[in-house]
């Protein structure tokens, strides 16, 4: 007689990765950490280029990065950019991914192809396409017009991540179910679609934040120095101080980090909050 316990026993062991395995894993972690470590001991070193390991260490250049004039107001340009661009990204992006998803979804095909051509446009052409077309006050070379153009730059990192999670939720069914209950289109969007898609929203947010905040080309060729973000200043010293350059960065990844951390926080708050005003009613 057969043992009915056997596969389940089978089945629960615990599956050990091939020594291969390990190895490849190690090589890309050792791939994709070495320029982030190689960067931080790089803002600390006094001197660096005739050994493999700095001469000595300091804070020096921190300091002076710290002390630069610039240093805050260019942080608070990129932290400002950064979130216009997210919060006028979700208001153009959400509605129109729920719209096409529950009522125009023969459109669908021509929304995935035009979230693909910011890929394939480079920067330096649409830089320069919108200050020709848009050279009128008070849009030309101003804040505003960089927001729009970094909107349309990072649109494809947030449309992907909403539309996954709007087909994943069958968005057209829980609308339906919502209006049978007496919900109007605002009501089902912010009560019920966008609890559900939380995660592809948050998703959207992080790639739109790291790819607004270190956004170099559209700030130079649109407003330069009318309105310097932080990328511009790091670029600037790494034709003075590598050393200061290197401190830039490493803020600007802690920043970064930072800020993802915080939209994650923020995110798993909202949706435990959710789970609870549900299981409450």
């Amino acid at each position: 007689m057969k043992n009915p316990q056997k596969p389940l026993r089978e089945t629960n062991k615990k599956v050990r990765p091939a020594g291969w395995q390990i190895v490849a894993v190690a090589l890309f972690l050792f791939y994709m950490l070495l320029p982030i470590v190689s960067t931080y001991i790089f803002s600390v070193a006094t001197r660096w280029d005739r050994t493999i390991l700095p001469e000595g260490y300091t804070l020096e250049f921190y300091i002076r990065a710290f002390q630069t004039s610039y240093f805050i107001i260019t942080l608070r340009n990129s932290l400002i950019l950064s979130a216009a661009t997210i919060l006028v990204s979700l208001i153009v992006i959400v509605p129109t991914v729920y719209w096409v998803h529950t009522r125009l979804t023969g459109f669908k095909p021509l929304l995935d192809v035009l979230m693909i051509l910011p890929f394939g446009i480079p920067t330096v052409v649409l830089a320069l396409a919108l200050v020709q077309v848009y050279n009128v006050p008070p849009l030309a070379r101003s804040p505003i017009l960089l927001i729009g153009a970094v909107v349309v730059y990072s649109m494809p990192f947030m449309y992907r991540p909403v539309s996954n999670a709007m087909q994943a939720i069958d968005a057209l069914t829980l609308t339906e179910a919502g209006q049978s209950l007496g919900a109007n289109v605002f009501q089902v969007l912010s009560k019920i679609i966008i609890p559900n898609i939380l995660p592809g929203i948050l998703s959207g947010s992080l790639l739109v934040f790291s790819t607004v905040f270190a956004e170099y080309t559209l700030t130079s060729l649109i407003v330069g120095a009318k309105f310097k973000t932080f990328p511009l200043l790091l670029v600037e010293y790494t034709r003075i101080n590598g050393n200061i350059a290197a401190a830039f960065s490493v803020v600007s990844f802690t920043i970064a980090w930072l800020v993802s951390i915080l939209i994650l926080w923020v995110g798993t708050k909202g949706q435990n909050g959710a789970t609870e005003t549900i299981q409450a009613r």
